[in-house]
Order: structure tokens, then sequence, then C-alpha cells
């Protein structure tokens, strides 16, 4: 049944829905995601700056950077290559680019639509612009349900799963030993809040990331000679053009955009809860800085793992080994066995942060329909119980059922950025008309999205609103 519901889901609708809409918001917002990669750095200083109390731009992006970068970027694109071929690399690397556009977007709508808590933090995401944007609660709670389910259960078991096998096959650790390890850590950690978290990731989150991303350098700079068949290999067999591999075209494009979502979640919905709880001048310059993890996740992170796995020589059409496995065996293949162990390392620490991140997300769509107590104890207990569950699965099982999930949330996801794509728009021209006029921190006024559900404790007119912004009136806000 999982299979079957996977198949419609992923063949018939989001490779449609995912592509379609991502590169509709792409040439429709003139390249967003590639207009401003160039100021990006003076956009950075910005996103350092942060009230007390409050999360900063920056810790907002390294904690959705925490999230994305786990098991999805060394098991995932194991398997995605497994399954698909090489050439899901490609697909990856399409998905990612157009996806983007998609994370700016989602990102910029979750600012919007923030609303204040009677602490002073802000609480946002698709369940907010859902009820707030479009009128439609009822979306917003199935939306919360479905996140509770992928990132809460769904997602937490994979992780699980991933540390676990790793661990067995580098040091011939029982799964359940991990399991059990896992959970203890999890139940005692997931009471910090969100502060904690976003402290432990801006930290984390580099140091892993780099150390990554320098051992994939490695490798290749050992095999420097072959890269370029590599890369070649991967376009050939996106198209259907090495037959060797896999299950031809069909196959590379849908596990790259299958495992390519569940990697950098662009236009999945999980990024804009965390989006939007950061203190900002303008809603889209988080839009801008949150589309940037998308391409760390995807275009460095998961590149850096398929190149481990395609130069080292352990990869041959009809490989089986089970995801992480082979991420691990393809690096000790070329820098020996430590290597082996350096992948279990890094991988422990992308899913330390990736098992609190997930936590954060379910618990935030909790909040959406429920303030009681009860129930988020008991989503704790569950959480807690599903990774221990994850830990002694088999990866048919664990994926199949986070990709059914995890492909009905973005589903109910795109359908609302694809209603308010119009708001989405006209908040980006607000910014770009900014920038056009010379102000150098664009400050979103209210008062120009007056017709909107924007919640007044969130996004107040500003006492120095910039002259330029005045003179833009109506000739921006009405096109």
């Amino acid at each position: 049944m999982l299979d079957l519901l996977n198949d419609f889901i992923w063949s018939k609708l989001l490779i449609v829905m995912l592509i379609g809409l991502g590169l509709t918001f792409t040439i429709t917002s003139r390249f967003v995601q590639f207009r401003y990669l160039g100021s990006m750095f003076s956009i950075f200083a910005q996103a350092f700056e942060r009230k007390p109390g409050q999360l900063s731009s920056f810790q907002a992006l390294m904690l959705s950077v925490a999230g994305r970068v786990g098991a999805g970027n060394i098991a995932g694109v194991s398997v995605a290559i497994m399954l698909g071929g090489p050439g899901a690399v490609f697909w990856m690397w399409v998905v990612a680019l157009i996806g983007m556009a998609t994370s700016y977007f989602e990102c910029s709508l979750a600012q919007l639509y923030k609303r204040r808590e009677p602490d002073g933090t802000y609480r946002g995401g698709p369940a907010f612009y859902m009820q707030h944007g479009l009128g439609q609660r009822w979306l917003g709670i199935i939306f919360s349900l479905l996140l509770l389910a992928t990132f809460g259960f769904g997602f937490n078991a994979v992780q699980s799963f991933t540390v676990a096998s790793s661990l067995h096959d580098t040091f011939g650790l029982p799964t359940i030993a991990s399991g059990i390890a896992l959970t203890v850590v999890i139940g005692l950690i997931i009471f910090g809040g969100i502060k904690r978290i976003a402290s432990m990731a801006d930290v984390l989150v580099p140091i892993m990331a780099f150390s990554y991303i320098a051992m994939a350098l490695t490798v290749i700079a050992l095999n420097v000679t072959e890269v370029p068949d590599v890369l070649t290999l991967i376009v050939k067999s996106a198209f259907g053009l090495e037959p060797a591999f896999a299950g031809g075209m069909g196959a590379a494009i849908m596990m790259g955009v299958k495992r390519g979502l569940f990697s950098n979640e662009a236009g999945l919905g999980s990024a804009p809860n965390v989006a939007a709880v950061a203190e900002v001048q303008h809603p889209a310059a988080q839009g801008i800085v949150q589309s940037l993890s998308v391409f760390i996740d995807t275009l460095l992170i998961c590149t850096s793992t398929a190149l481990i796995i395609l130069l080292s020589g352990v990869y041959q059409p009809g490989t089986e080994m089970a995801g992480v496995v082979l991420t691990q065996s393809a690096l000790a293949a070329v820098v020996g066995e430590w290597g082996r162990v350096f992948v279990s390392m890094a991988l422990l620490l992308f899913v330390f942060t990736t098992l609190v991140y997930n936590y954060y997300l379910g618990e935030n769509a909790l909040g959406f329909f429920t303030e009681k107590r009860v129930p988020v104890m008991v989503y704790r207990v569950l959480v807690v119980v599903l990774v221990l569950w994850g830990s002694v699965q088999d990866l048919g099982t664990v994926f199949a059922f986070a990709d059914v999930t995890m492909g009905l949330l973005a589903i109910c996801n795109l359908i609302a950025l694809a209603l308010l794509f119009k708001v989405g728009l006209r908040l980006m021209r607000d910014y770009d008309g900014q920038i056009k006029a010379g102000v150098k921190t664009p400050v979103l006024d209210p008062k120009q999205f007056a017709d909107l559900d924007l919640d007044p404790k969130a996004w107040h007119a500003p006492a120095d609103a910039p002259a330029a912004h005045a003179e833009l009136g109506d000739r921006v806000y009405q096109r």
C-alpha cells in the first residue's frame, strides 16, 4: 500500500507540482534566487543583528540548515544513486536550483504572516499563512497534522535508522543499543526550547558542514583526473544515455526529485516555521537568506556525498548497500578505514541537530491547534518511541513511511503557495523597489499592506520609514 501511494504521489503529482511551480516562481520573479547572490554577504551582515530575546536571521538560517543537513545528505544521496543511478544527482541539482525560488517565497510569506507571542517571541509558518493569508484555518490544521507526522515521527525514524546502521557498520554496535542511546539523548534535550537549539545550531552546523565538504575536497583532489568523467556520467545518466545504470531517465528523475526534496525541503513547508521566528526588518530579506540554505544543502553537501561515492569506484550498477553504508565504504576505499569512522561521527552531529529540529517543528505544528500541556507530553513520548522504532527497522519501511507523509505535506503547502503567489510577488516588488531607490536596509511598512491580515504586534509602521518608500507608493503595490 505504501508503495502504491508513493508511486501515485511522486510519479503523478509532485514531480509536476515541484518542478512546474518552481519554474513558474523562478521565471515570474526574474530568477530571484540568483539576483541577490551577489549581495548575499551584505544581507548576511544584517542577518547577524538581533534584539535581546529574539533570534537573528543568521540563527534562523543555521537552524534551518541544521534541519536540512542530516541523513538525507549522506544516506539519501546513497539511496538516490542506488535506485536511480548517477543521473539522480543531476535532478537533485535541478530541484535545488528552482527550489531556491520556492523557498524564497514560502519563507517570505511565513515572515509576513507571523504572529507575536505573549513572551515577545514569534510563531509562524505555512499553517499561519493558510489561516491568515487564505482564510482557511482547516487547511492549516491539516498541514500541521501532516507536519507533525512527517517530522516528529517519520523523519526522526529515518534519522535514527541511518545513525544506527552507520554505527553498526563502523563499530559493530547493535542497532538497538544505538536506538536506546538516541532516545535517551533526545529525551534529555527536547525540553531546552528553540533558543537553546538555535545557540547550539549556529556553532555545530558550520563546523560539521565545512568539515564534511573539506573531506569531499580531499577525495576530489586525490581523484582529480576522474572528475570530468564523473560529471559527464551524471549528466548522461540523467537523460537515460547510460543504460547500464538503474532504470534509466524515469528512475533518475523520480529518485532525484524525491531524495532532493527529502534533503533540501524546498516547498515542503518546514523551513518557513523557523524562518518566521527571526526578527527582521523586511520579510523578503529572510526569504533571500533562507534560499541560500537550499544551495548549501544540495549543491554543496549532497554533491560532496555524490562525488565521494562516484569517485571511489565502490559503486557499480546493481550495488546493494543500506544507505549510509555505501557512503562509508566509498570514503574508506579512498582514504582508508578511518574514513568510515569520520562519516559515522559526521552523521552523529548531523542527526543530533536534525532530531531536535524535527522535534521543534512537530511541537510548533501541535501548538497551532492546541495549547494544552497533555498533547505536548504525549507527543514527546511518541517522538522518543519513534526514534527507538526507526533504529531497528529496515530501510524500505522507514523511507516508504516518510515519503508518503512528506509527499502529502508538500502537496498541501504547494497549493497554498500557488494561491498566495501574488502576495509573495507584491512583497518581493516592495523589497526590490526599495533597493532600486537606494535604501540600504529595506523596511516593511505595514500601511502598504493594510488589506492583509497582518499582526500589528509583529509589524508596526517604522518611525523613520525611508522617504523613498513613500515615493514608491501605489506604483509598486498596485502592480
